[in-house]
């Protein structure tokens, strides 16, 4: 089985929110030990709060949802995210989205019948080298769908 999503996923949905979420947390603590005489700057703590909470809404729905993992089984695809795994049948796409322009590139999968991640399935497209073209997996993801709904 050959793997169609990024292998950056991981870093993408654990270790960049850590680090955002932490110097955020950070710049928001470091002014009220240092201050000592006119007391924590309480505008600066309120611009850090409402940023973590946009952000945070920002990586709820563009981040947060991607699964693992998705590996290429020929006439179907395996989706894993975190212990729970899944076999999704080609046929059963109804639809295949790319999004290249966002960072990550996503691509959700629209189903017919839900699997055991809901009727929609997203997951981080591999990173190019080029990032506003087309993907090949993604292209070819797309002509294997359409090619299970034609007859004979």
């Amino acid at each position: 089985m050959r793997q169609i999503s990024s292998r950056m996923t991981v870093f993408y949905k654990r270790v960049f929110p850590v680090i955002w979420f932490g110097l955020l947390i950070l710049f928001m603590v470091i002014p009220w030990i240092t201050e000592q005489r006119s007391g924590p700057p309480i505008g600066f703590s309120l611009i850090s709060i409402v940023t973590f909470i946009i952000v945070y809404f920002f990586m709820r729905k563009l981040v947060f949802d991607l699964v693992d993992e998705v590996l290429d089984a020929g006439d179907a695809l395996v989706v894993k995210n975190g212990d729970r795994q899944d076999r999704i049948a080609l046929s059963n796409i109804m639809n295949v989205s790319y999004s290249p322009l966002i960072n990550p590139p996503r691509v959700t999968l629209f189903l017919r019948t839900p699997s055991l991640f809901g009727n929609k399935v997203t997951f981080c497209a591999p990173v190019r080298f080029m990032p506003f073209t087309s993907s090949p997996i993604v292209d070819g993801l797309i002509e294997r769908v359409d090619a299970t709904r034609r007859p004979g």
